[in-house]
């Protein structure tokens, strides 16, 4: 569906960009890929890899809702990454993530509808079910504004979805990289902040396949969640060190011990597909005859049970010490 199409990815210079134009120019023929960031010193350093002639980088903040219409003429496929996401870095700063995170948002939703673009999808987070810090709540406003925006944008404007899902293995400052940093500085001990914790893991590659399968699937105004495996933080430390042994330093501000991806307060809004769950809208939009029960592709869901939660810590599904230490080899 991206071949002789435009591309725009906001916050494209970040770990999801790079993989999501690798795999773009490794499987389509786009007419152009363009990456909006803010850092020049970023862009600079991904032209070098990323070089082909369809590649195009503009200078640009999402908080700019003027350059983003301007980058968006003629495009018809947008993937908004850009975000604020440290946990810390947004409690001491709100203001800023409050701007990014949600003003940058409706930034991105109103220069959609202005350039008239095809089809829009919003990475989000699990921290955005239920938040309990501010990251997690400006997610969540953020995938409020997503879903209504198809409303906004009426029978003719662009469609909009949100891709929500847990921890990315291997992206740039994620636990991983982290430990393996503090092992190779000399660390006996990995730093644990709380030994029950667990969370959700998917890849890189398979976040990118996730993004790309729900263009192909969106009616828009759904939250598309993948059946991911969850992670023991004991077991990922004994993954990567070889022994179970850690220093307990406390869990952080804003830091929960399990993640939820699809809250038990939403079950009665929520279908089940073979692979993912899908949020459908809590409102009606212009098209009140579409059923999510059958998406674009032909997939057909059902209604999750009443009290469903898909939770980091009750998922059928948890990778072993050996997965893990199998899945840290192919992404380092």
């Amino acid at each position: 569906m991206f071949n002789n199409k435009s591309i725009l990815i906001t916050g494209g210079t970040g770990s999801f960009g790079k993989r999501f134009t690798a795999h773009l120019i490794k499987h389509y023929s786009p007419k152009k890929i363009i990456i909006y960031s803010r850092d020049e010193l970023k862009q600079f350093e991904m032209q070098q890899h990323f070089n082909a002639p369809c590649m195009r980088y503009f200078i640009g903040d999402v908080r700019d809702k003027e350059r983003l219409i301007s980058a968006m003429r003629d495009v018809d496929y947008v993937v908004h990454a850009a975000a604020l996401k440290q946990v810390p870095a947004a409690e001491y700063n709100p203001n800023e993530c409050i701007k990014t995170n949600i003003y940058g948002a409706q930034n991105v939703i109103d220069a959609a509808i202005a350039a008239d673009v095809s089809r829009v999808i919003a990475l989000s987070t699990d921290k955005a079910a239920n938040p309990v810090n501010l990251y997690g709540a400006t997610k969540l406003a953020s995938d409020k504004l997503f879903v209504a925006a198809n409303n906004i944008s009426g029978a003719k404007g662009p469609r909009f979805a949100v891709v929500r899902y847990g921890n990315v293995v291997g992206s740039r400052g994620s636990v991983v990289p982290f430990f393996h940093q503090l092992l190779a500085q000399g660390v006996i001990k990995l730093p644990v902040t709380h030994k029950e914790m667990t969370r959700f893991w998917i890849t890189l590659d398979d976040g990118v396949e996730f993004v790309i399968k729900n263009f192909q699937r969106m009616h828009g105004g759904e939250i598309f969640v993948p059946k991911i495996p969850s992670i023991r933080i004991l077991d990922l430390v004994e993954s990567i060190c070889g022994n179970r042994e850690y220093d307990l330093v406390g869990i952080r501000p804003g830091e929960k011990l399990h993640e939820v991806m699809v809250p038990e307060e939403m079950a009665h809004h929520s279908l089940e597909f073979d692979d993912h769950y899908v949020i459908t809208p809590a409102i009606k939009f212009f098209d009140k005859t579409v059923s999510y029960l059958k998406n674009k592709l032909g997939e057909v869901g059902k209604p999750v049970a009443d009290k469903f939660e898909y939770h980091s810590g009750t998922n059928p599904h948890f990778l072993t010490v050996d997965e893990l230490k199998t899945l840290d080899k192919v992404t380092l």
